[in-house]
């Protein structure tokens, strides 16, 4: 699914010309003019750039002369979040949509994108930079989901939930120190299912601005899931309120 592009030059060269860039890793005490360039156009264009050791940059460039900064090319191809709501409300279709917020692992990420598609969710939001990468393994986790599921990449997800909130969309998240279970929720409106990771839970940021807070109600001695299998399990609650419905 990526593959790696090395050297300054080309990597501009690649920025300009807007080729879809997943990460762009630098090495740090590397002084350089291009290279200032180099980030300015990633910030620009919303490319997360991440600082690295040498012994990192020569093992992604194949020992190549990578000139201190080597690129990952995704084929993924991310969707504005406008347009998708804006498609999604104009196809007269009930929005559902997920948002991850510091979920870092791949293979969480590819099991959220299966059952998402699954279960006809519209789209899948993550952040620009604290989030995993949408790469190999993450394809592969999902089951080809990703070849079908739009996802959005936002610089901040709590810009993201002000745009879906404008547009009437319900803002659910799901945490563990809720007081209500995801029984109480109405998943019959408009709905972005908000999760956060295992270590941390959701921002509390985005906490403040959501509509409602829900846990899954459990019986065990074990006080939480995994993240994957609690947006399954959402999921399946919105899917079974809608049909009932």
């Amino acid at each position: 699914m990526n593959n790696h592009i090395f050297g300054i030059h080309t990597i501009i060269e690649a920025l300009r010309a807007e080729t879809h860039i997943e990460k762009i890793y630098i090495l740090k005490t590397t002084p350089n003019e291009r290279l200032s360039e180099l980030r300015n156009l990633a910030m620009k264009n919303q490319v997360p750039l991440q600082y690295v050791p040498v012994e990192k940059l020569q093992t992604l460039a194949f020992k190549g002369n990578h000139q201190g900064a080597v690129a990952t090319i995704s084929s993924m191809f991310y969707q504005s979040l406008e347009d998708i709501i804006k498609a999604t409300l104009d196809a007269k279709k009930v929005p559902l949509f997920v948002m991850l917020d510091g979920v870092t692992d791949v293979r969480n990420v590819g099991a959220v994108a299966r059952s998402m598609e699954c279960m006809g969710a519209n789209a899948l939001i993550i952040p620009i930079s604290g989030g995993a990468a949408l790469n190999a393994d993450a394809m592969k986790v999902s089951a080809g989901a990703l070849n079908y599921l739009p996802v959005c990449r936002e610089k901040h997800l709590l810009d993201a939930t002000y745009m879906l909130k404008e547009y009437g969309i319900q803002l659910i998240a799901c945490t563990e120190k809720a007081q209500d279970t995801f029984f109480a929720a109405n998943f019959t409106e408009p709905t972005c299912l908000i999760l956060g990771s295992e270590e941390k839970g959701i921002s509390p940021a985005l906490l403040k601005v959501v509509s409602q807070q829900v846990k899954i109600p459990m019986q065990g001695k074990i006080s939480s899931l995994n993240v994957s299998v609690a947006a399954g399990m959402m999921l399946s609650e919105v899917v079974r309120q809608r049909i009932a419905n």
